[in-house]
């Protein structure tokens, strides 16, 4: 880690964690019903959380209305977000399809900022918003011909409300709330909610195969500690047009992750994209 300039590199970090999110899900999915799956995993990563915070001395008691506000966050950062996008793959979804719908987000985010953060958006940012939308329907198009059904649908339209919300509620009411603490907090939340939701619709499976635990550790070290405290921290940092407009790269890793992993074949059309879709993130987060 000497010498490495976390502000610069955070970005890319983070969309290289981010992106295996699909690729964990498709590996789980399989092997559990989504909701107890993230309950149990977001209760165990709420566990790491509180004892990395023990261990290094940050604030766990962090007072009710932290405690509140985190709560709210993480109602809709996981039990909507995550769960919308877990229950749609689990329903039959495309993975390509759930993450260009969910590519609408930092759109959503940065028309509502401008009203609700005040934040404003220059000429250049509007059009690598509309340019980087453009790159991820490019590199998912095809996957736009299998047959979607409604209640996968449904449920990636819940994710993106949630990770929406989420997004403008961590930048107007959770900058605040100790990084370590709050993360745990919202999983507490979270995870009630979606163990209650397991419970409500019988899917409580899970089976504890060799593959699945591989997936379950990753999913939980690798996104809901290293990825989520990623994305909190540039949200604490950088406004909230310029960190949402990073999921624009998402689904393009994720398909060029599904290449190596998976043998799912990227055309010219798909690099394109990609190519696309980095020029508009780009013009969003330059200065």
């Amino acid at each position: 880690m000497r010498g490495l300039k976390l502000p610069k590199f955070a970005p890319i970090l983070f969309v290289a964690l981010w992106s295996t999110g699909f690729v964990g899900a498709k590996y789980g999915l399989p092997y559990a019903d989504p909701f107890i799956f993230l309950s149990v995993r977001v209760f165990i990563a709420a566990m790491i959380l509180f004892l990395i915070a023990a261990v290094s001395k940050a604030p766990i008691a962090i007072g009710r209305s932290a405690i509140a506000r985190s709560s709210l966050i993480g109602l809709f950062l996981h039990a909507c977000y995550l769960g919308g996008v877990f229950f749609a793959i689990s329903k039959g979804l495309p993975a390509g399809v759930a993450a260009v719908v969910t590519s609408l987000q930092p759109v959503l985010v940065s028309l509502l900022a401008v009203k609700v953060l005040g934040e404003q958006l220059r000429a250049r940012q509007i059009l690598g918003l509309m340019l980087g939308l453009l790159g991820v329907v490019s590199v998912l198009g095809p996957s736009f011909e299998t047959d979607i059904p409604i209640s996968g649908v449904i449920g990636i339209l819940v994710a993106l409300v949630g990770s929406t919300t989420a997004t403008l509620l961590q930048k107007r009411i959770g900058a605040e709330v100790p990084l370590l603490a709050g993360t745990a907090y919202q999983y507490l939340a979270s995870g009630l909610v979606l163990a209650i939701a397991a419970i409500a619709t019988g899917g409580t499976h899970i089976q504890w195969s060799g593959k699945f635990i591989l997936a379950f550790v990753w999913l939980i070290a690798v996104l809901s500690v290293g990825a989520i405290l990623l994305l909190l921290w540039l949200l604490n940092t950088g406004s909230a047009a310029s960190v949402s407009s990073l999921l624009y790269l998402v689904p393009p890793a994720t398909a060029i992750e599904a290449f190596f992993l998976f043998g799912e074949k990227v055309n010219t059309q798909g690099f394109l994209g990609i190519g696309i879709t980095a020029l508009g993130v780009w013009l969003v987060i330059s200065n």
